[in-house]
């Protein structure tokens, strides 16, 4: 058997993000955020979406979780020097917006479906 990264279909940077024992350079670990980043707006839009979570305070506290999830990422799990990979402003910023609007994207949609669910007319 070649072992799960031989056969798992994903990109190199989210392969690694989840191998504890990765040796990164700048630019591979700063994909690994993006990607991680990604995956907790598709996560939080959903459920924001599904328990009907609304307002500004939903942004708010989407965003301190985002935030939060990635600092204990590269600090506790990964336990990098931020510093070799730019601080943590450059960590913190690393697909934000990107991962915002995917989060924005999918709260909206699920929300409106829950809300005003589809109807057929005839």
């Amino acid at each position: 058997s070649s072992g799960i990264n031989a056969e798992w279909p994903l990109r190199p940077g989210l392969r690694m993000a989840f191998n504890k024992n990765t040796d990164w350079d700048k630019d591979e670990f700063l994909d690994s955020v993006y990607w991680i980043r990604q995956i907790i707006a598709v996560v939080f839009g959903v459920l924001w979406g599904v328990i009907k979570f609304k307002g500004l305070l939903g942004i708010m506290v989407y965003i301190i979780i985002n935030l939060g999830l990635i600092f204990l990422y590269y600090t506790s799990y990964h336990e990098i020097d931020e510093e070799e990979y730019g601080g943590h402003g450059e960590l913190a910023k690393e697909g934000l917006l990107t991962s915002f609007s995917l989060f924005l994207v999918f709260w909206i949609i699920l929300y409106t479906l829950y809300v005003q669910p589809l109807s057929v007319t005839s």
